[in-house]
């Protein structure tokens, strides 16, 4: 967990506000939701091992015979925990709030999680999600409108070139069942398969035959990933083509259909990537699964899917629901430091023998002005006054005594 000093949070904050600029522009609408959510539903099998990182808040008022009795329940420790994503704490909402929604709802989530993660450089305990979901459409729509507006915050961002990684939860099932992995086997089957990009495909038929796996099975999809290289395109031929014969057609058809949305938004050249074996870690997805790429990095900037089963089982009858979480602290890591543009920030550099009615006037005639004015007073090291002054944001100064008034001012840059 982190702190921010000024420089840092205002830097943080323009990037929030494009992203929130450029996701509201498409159509979504802004929701806050409690940082804890009930301890059962943090714990309800849906977050994958997110809930192995959740922390719990202790129930109140338990003294210590009570905690010693519950020492090996952790759920009759706690009764709350921190949110660990914004997923579930939407469903909960949407369940909730629904007879006050829209029939198609579009939110976008922009707040703090918190994991009990192991802390390294990319990993913290706190972070922020910026998320964007579109509850209550089961069509290919609500997965292009996810991904063009997300396509769109990265061009507003500066980071142009990014594309789209995309595969189905179905597609992997129906090419498992192809290859003659049974039900069981799957699970492990497809986190060994997450780490194909890592350790490439003779380490993930080793990686599975170390395993035990059915051995027909791995020899199935060892020839399967040995066959010739391709880049497929986007359309029905190209994905096809990926695949081995079995998979269902109304799969294909959702991902084509998807494909042809992107591209109708986007243009021709839409940057959509059919990957088969691309499977991201969430247990809750059902449906579309996709993640965000950038060349100028070798990891994805942000991720979804579709998560269908999850809302029904907080209102009790189903309800189609998908989104796309912008790895917010990954992309601000690669966004240049610039300073706001067209922000005129000033700093007021005054003599000791200033008096505070006019020097504060001063300061309120250029704030009306649109301007972000900070009062200094002169000091020896007036170099580390300006120095810590640019750090800060600020971009001119001027000098003010007894004799300045706002006419008189004279900007001086702090570059």
């Amino acid at each position: 967990m982190r702190d921010f000093l000024p420089a840092d949070k205002a830097r943080r904050e323009r990037v929030l506000a494009v992203i929130r600029e450029r996701y509201r522009a498409h159509g979504f609408d802004e929701i806050e939701t409690p940082v804890m959510e009930d301890y059962d539903r943090l714990h309800a099998g849906i977050g994958g091992d997110n809930e192995k990182l959740s922390f719990s808040i202790l129930k109140r008022g338990m003294d210590a015979e009570g905690i010693r009795a519950a020492a090996d329940d952790p759920a009759a420790l706690a009764d709350l925990g921190l949110r660990y994503d914004l997923t579930v704490p939407l469903a909960r909402f949407y369940a909730t709030n629904r007879a006050q929604l829209p029939t198609v709802f579009r939110a976008i989530q922009m707040a703090p999680v918190w994991r009990a993660e192991r802390p390294q450089k990319g990993r913290y305990r706190q972070f922020l999600q910026c998320d964007i979901d579109v509850i209550g459409d089961a069509t290919a729509r609500a997965e292009a409108e996810l991904m063009i507006a997300s396509l769109d915050v990265l061009d507003a961002l500066g980071l142009t070139g990014g594309s789209i990684r995309v595969n189905d939860r179905r597609v992997l099932d129906a090419m498992l069942d192809v290859f003659g992995f049974a039900p069981e086997e799957r699970p492990g089957v497809l986190i060994t398969i997450d780490k194909l990009d890592k350790v490439g495909p003779s380490g993930v038929v080793a990686e599975l035959r170390g395993r035990g796996a059915d051995e027909g099975a791995v020899d199935a999809l060892s020839a399967y990933l040995d066959r010739p290289a391709a880049s497929p395109t986007f359309d029905e031929v190209g994905i096809r083509a990926a695949l081995p014969d079995g998979i269902p057609d109304e799969v294909i058809t959702h991902l084509v259909a998807l494909g042809d949305t992107v591209a109708a938004a986007r243009g021709a050249d839409a940057p959509l990537v059919f990957d088969p074996f691309l499977v991201r870690g969430m247990g809750y997805y059902t449906g579309t699964i996709f993640e965000l790429a950038h060349p100028s990095v070798d990891y994805s900037l942000g991720g979804g899917g579709r998560y269908d089963g999850m809302i029904g089982r907080f209102l009790g009858q189903q309800v189609p629901a998908v989104g796309f979480s912008i790895g917010f602290e990954r992309i601000v890591d690669l966004l240049p430091d610039t300073d706001a543009e067209g922000e005129r920030s000033v700093v007021l550099v005054h003599d000791r023998d200033v008096a505070l009615a006019p020097l504060l006037a001063m300061k309120a005639h250029l704030v009306a002005e649109g301007a972000r004015v900070r009062i200094e007073q002169r000091v020896k090291n007036m170099k580390a006054l300006l120095e810590r002054s640019a750090a800060d944001g600020y971009t001119s100064f001027a000098s003010v005594d007894t004799e300045t008034t706002v006419d008189t001012l004279e900007f001086k840059s702090l570059a």
